[in-house]
């Protein structure tokens, strides 16, 4: 019987990176309605892809890039000290799921450190994998095209 458990247990979690490749972008434009409070996507050249909040950083390119690297903008100690403790480490679909889930457990596993704290206190229930294929549409490094600024579209 534990066998069974930890077999589940086991596929679920390797399934996690696999479910990020199953978002549905054009969804997750409509759910990133949710996260346009605090955050935006502007390009580099200006263009507002979502007009939203300057509480988060812009998440223009967020897949593929540093974590906590955007530039003048002023992180919580958690995810400062993930990307401290890891210089290298970029933002993968995966882990944008994981976080976006509830970002404390994901920074706790992270640095290991169960006093983490994060600035961001929304944790998304659902639709996770949609948000993070919008956002890797709208990450070039990430093998996405950047098309809506490309298009010059503006939400």
């Amino acid at each position: 019987m534990k066998i069974s458990i930890y077999a589940t247990l086991a596929a679920i979690t390797l399934a996690l990176p696999a479910a990020a490749q199953d978002g549905d972008a054009a969804k997750g434009e409509k759910e990133f309605n949710k996260c346009k409070a605090c955050h935006m996507i502007q390009a580099p050249d200006g263009t507002d892809i979502i007009k939203g909040g300057k509480t988060g950083p812009n998440l223009y390119g967020v897949v593929g890039r540093k974590i906590a690297s955007e530039e003048g903008f002023k992180y919580g100690e958690g995810i400062l000290e993930v990307a401290e403790k890891n210089p290298d480490l970029t933002w993968t679909e995966a882990d944008l799921i994981e976080y976006v889930t509830d970002p404390k457990p994901w920074l706790v596993k992270m640095t290991d450190d169960k006093g983490a704290k994060t600035k961001m206190t929304f944790k998304m229930g659902k639709n996770q994998a949609d948000v993070v294929a919008f956002l890797a549409q709208n990450s070039p490094d990430a093998g996405g095209d950047g098309e809506a600024a490309a298009e010059g579209e503006s939400n």
